[in-house]
């Protein structure tokens, strides 16, 4: 099992300490570090900052979100890192959902799962370099023409190749996914898979793991493909203090992400059985009443889905990631929670 450190997306400003927490992963042996974006500060150029002072660690985003940027732009950016970290970046990508995709970025959210699969093909084909570029899908149209159906089209477009070669021509891509048929699309096309909210004793997204390494021409198999889950490590001698240190995010995201009724992290709690909580979750969560929302999440639920409690504790529920199909533990916290993961999990 590995640890990386999860930075996510900043709440006003960069998160304080964080170049001291970077070192200090490095130290104690982390093998990455992750940055995520949303509707403010952005995956690439913190990981490009904080990553610079750091020699070993994989530079991961967690995610780069689709819609922000064309794939070519993406594929440029990833080139970009993976020369200037000396081939350490790891590109996270992922839908995101249609309030960020269509209230942010002013673009569609319809058919994710087909623009994902064509947003790939087009990074593959840049950094394969094997000629001009060209798409002929629906949402990433190389070169845009005029018969395309968009206004003010010149016509004066042509295929390109990127004007610098890759250091590698193979970077590492992982899909962050919630949803069944998102998690094989990552197992068939993707090197990696980014989870969230997950139970590692639940059968669900093994299944749909294996649903995607059996398809034709799928990219890895089970035995080479990576899985990093974001899981809050809390280490305290009181169980459920550390539990109500983590209801927050848990209510965020039960209740507060996407709109009710289309919540992709709160379908994962449904899955598990816990539909009538999420319903008060959520119901609680959009009427303001955060901190109440944050109450009703069962202990349980929480317990299923992080590592909390005393040492000891977390060393006995450690081994149900570690018999689990995880490879990689992102966890969030200050110098002092590095240091505490790294004695536990790498011993």
């Amino acid at each position: 099992m590995r640890l990386g450190l999860n930075v996510g997306y900043w709440a006003g400003g960069p998160p304080p300490g964080i170049e001291e927490t970077v070192a200090e992963a490095e130290r104690v042996g982390f093998d990455s570090i992750w940055c995520a974006e949303a509707y403010g500060s952005d995956a690439l150029t913190p990981l490009a900052w904080w990553g610079s002072r750091t020699q070993r660690l994989r530079l991961g985003t967690g995610i780069v979100q689709l819609s922000a940027r064309q794939p070519t732009a993406t594929a440029m950016a990833a080139m970009t890192l993976d020369h200037l970290s000396g081939g350490r970046f790891v590109l996270g990508l992922g839908a995101s959902g249609p309030q960020v995709v269509e209230g942010w970025y002013g673009r569609p959210f319809e058919k994710p799962l087909a623009r994902t699969r064509e947003y790939l093909g087009i990074l593959r084909d840049v950094w394969a370099r094997g000629g001009p570029v060209t798409s002929d899908g629906p949402a990433y149209p190389l070169p845009l023409t005029p018969d395309a159906g968009q206004p003010g089209v010149s016509g004066l477009g042509k295929p390109l190749k990127s004007s610098i070669r890759p250091l590698r021509e193979d970077i590492p891509v992982f899909l962050a996914a919630e949803g069944p048929k998102n998690v094989a699309l990552a197992a068939e096309l993707c090197d990696g898979w980014i989870a969230m909210l997950l139970d590692p004793q639940e059968r669900f997204y093994a299944d749909a793991l294996a649903e995607g390494f059996s398809r034709d021409g799928a990219r890895r198999t089970p035995e080479d493909f990576e899985v990093a889950a974001m899981v809050p490590l809390v280490v305290h001698d009181d169980v459920e203090a550390a539990v109500d240190r983590v209801r927050p995010f848990y209510a965020l995201y039960f209740g507060g992400m996407g709109a009710k009724g289309r919540n992709f992290h709160a379908n994962v709690a449904i899955r598990m059985g816990y539909e009538e909580h999420v319903d008060r979750i959520q119901a609680l969560y959009l009427d303001g009443r955060k901190d109440e929302a944050a109450a009703a999440i069962p202990s349980e639920l929480i317990q299923r889905m992080a590592l909390l409690g005393p040492a000891d504790k977390i060393r006995h529920d450690l081994a149900a990631w570690e018999d689990s199909f995880v490879t990689t533990l992102l966890v969030d916290g200050d110098a002092e929670t590095v240091r505490q993961a790294a004695e536990i999990v790498l011993g």
